[in-house]
């Protein structure tokens, strides 16, 4: 009995390149086209969805999404440069963001600002105490005391010191834009010839100012306007020399041209009651 033996064909292995890396770089691939594929996807998404992707990524790989964000000031210091008691870092404050100021705000710093310059005017010529200043409802009030330093007795002529106040401060205020109105003052005692009564002595005096202003001082003349009172205005009661000399007067009103919501809030920032 004869045997046969099988052929053995013999193993020579493989021939080519190792190719079996490109199964995980193909893999790699389509997991990056995907994901650009959803990013493009949910481009014009709103911020909410994308909100959601990106924290949906953020876990995929290994980060835990966080539900708030930490927003606390300072410099973080590693706890071995602390001595014991926490001491060699110094807590700086940061200043605060300086509050924008409101329209009364920036009206009564416009008119306070005139009056300084208004001031100063009269301190240059030496005469300082000559006028009073008060800013209220309806702006910056300039006041000529006692009408008879600037007017003879029962007279609408300028005295030579009014023609000195009214050069100082008409310079200033014919550089300035606000409206002028120009108001004469009497005390209850009545006037005698050539005026009938307080109302005509009054009127005539403001009037007397107010020309003066427009004509030597060049103040528009569009701006300014006169009016007597007579004796319904006074700001002092009785009958002492100092009380009537305070109701005889003649006040120049520099009149703000705020709203009425705005001039109502001027007084409490001069201190002075709106109420009289």
């Amino acid at each position: 009995m004869s045997v046969r033996r099988a052929r053995r064909i013999p193993d020579h292995g493989h021939q080519g390149p190792d190719e079996r890396w490109m199964a995980s770089y193909l893999d790699m691939v389509t997991v990056l086209m995907c994901m650009f594929i959803v990013l493009f996807a949910m481009s014009t998404v709103d911020e909410q969805k994308f909100e959601a992707l990106r924290a949906s990524l953020a876990t995929g790989f290994g980060s835990e999404a966080s539900a708030g964000v930490d927003v606390s000031e300072g410099v973080i210091v590693p706890p071995e440069l602390l001595d014991e008691a926490g001491e060699g870092f110094l807590d700086i404050a940061l200043p605060a963001a300086d509050p924008q100021p409101t329209a009364a705000e920036l009206e009564y710093a416009g008119l306070d600002d005139l009056r300084a310059r208004l001031q100063g005017a009269l301190d240059t010529q030496g005469l300082g105490d000559a006028a009073t200043f008060t800013i209220d409802d309806r702006g910056l009030t300039i006041g000529l005391v006692s009408a008879e330093t600037y007017f003879a007795t029962n007279s609408d002529e300028l005295s030579d010191k009014a023609r000195a106040v009214l050069d100082a401060v008409g310079g200033v205020l014919a550089a300035d834009e606000h409206r002028i109105s120009v108001e004469g003052h009497a005390d209850h005692r009545p006037p005698f010839a050539p005026f009938a009564d307080n109302w005509q002595l009054s009127t005539a005096r403001a009037t007397g100012v107010m020309g003066y202003l427009v004509d030597a001082r060049s103040v528009g003349g569009e701006r300014v306007t006169s009016v007597g009172y007579g004796s319904s205005r006074p700001i002092a009661e009785g009958d002492s020399e100092q009380a009537l000399a305070n109701n005889r007067r003649v006040d120049i009103v520099v009149l703000s041209d705020a709203d009425e919501e705005v001039r109502a809030l001027l007084p409490q920032m001069s201190g002075v009651d709106a109420s009289g």
